[in-house]
């Protein structure tokens, strides 16, 4: 029997590195994604039998070998978390158009190229599942986040454009809002006087990914939000 395969993207201290971890403890042989060789290989040696990948998910030929070294080294990924995303957060007159490009490249452009490299394998298997990091953002502008709500925007459009569309085929894709500040040692540095429960576990939204993989075909959800409970919303 086969070994099932997750993929993460985004690999970091925060939601990537949880991700990894539960799907590992459900018994997945886990694929970690990021740009920094350094840092993927220190989250890798966490988990056993994980594959260190660099990739820019902004770059589809990055993207495309990526996925060529973990068809090789793993085998056809069955679930894949796309964590990898960027922001801007500055007031309109001072965003520049490179900013913006880079925020739609990542967060839009990087759910194109990695769906476009698992989603066919999923149809031919008749399953699988995508889940993608979403944001506040991707509901609603607000002072500050003209290309980071333009781009989670856009990139909740194409996930659901993909949920639609291959669900018929088995191919489950969902959306996570997360919706607050993600408890990490850098956020912890920016907000040292934030209490405890403003912010949002790590673990926890892995735990709702888990979920959203595995559920039944007969009751899936597209999108899930997450936030702390003082969070207003």
């Amino acid at each position: 029997m086969h070994p099932k395969i997750c993929v993460v993207t985004g690999i970091g201290p925060g939601l990537g590195r949880s991700y990894a971890r539960r799907f590992a403890a459900g018994g997945y042989r886990v694929a970690l994604l990021g740009r920094t060789r350094e840092r993927i290989e220190s989250y890798a040696a966490e988990i056993e039998g994980s594959l260190a990948v660099v990739c820019d998910v902004s770059d589809a030929a990055s993207v495309r070998a990526a996925f060529d070294t973990i068809r090789t080294e793993l085998g056809e990924p069955s679930a894949v978390v796309h964590n990898a995303g960027t922001g801007v957060f500055k007031d309109f007159l001072s965003t520049t158009a490179e900013e913006l490009q880079s925020s739609l490249s990542v967060n839009i452009e990087g759910l194109f190229y990695v769906a476009k490299e698992v989603i066919p394998s999923m149809i031919r298997e008749g399953r699988g599942v995508l889940i993608v990091t979403g944001a506040t953002a991707s509901w609603r502008g607000s002072s500050k986040t003209a290309a980071f709500a333009a781009a989670k925007g856009g990139q909740r459009w194409l996930a659901q454009a993909l949920a639609k569309e291959f669900a018929p085929q088995g191919v489950h894709v969902s959306y996570i809002i997360v919706d607050g500040i993600v408890d990490m040692p850098r956020t912890r540095t920016w907000l040292p006087n934030r209490p405890d429960e403003e912010f949002i576990s790590p673990d926890a939204i892995a735990e709702m990914a888990w979920y959203l993989a595995h559920q039944p075909p007969g009751a899936w959800t597209f999108e899930l939000d997450a936030r702390p409970a003082p969070e207003k919303w």
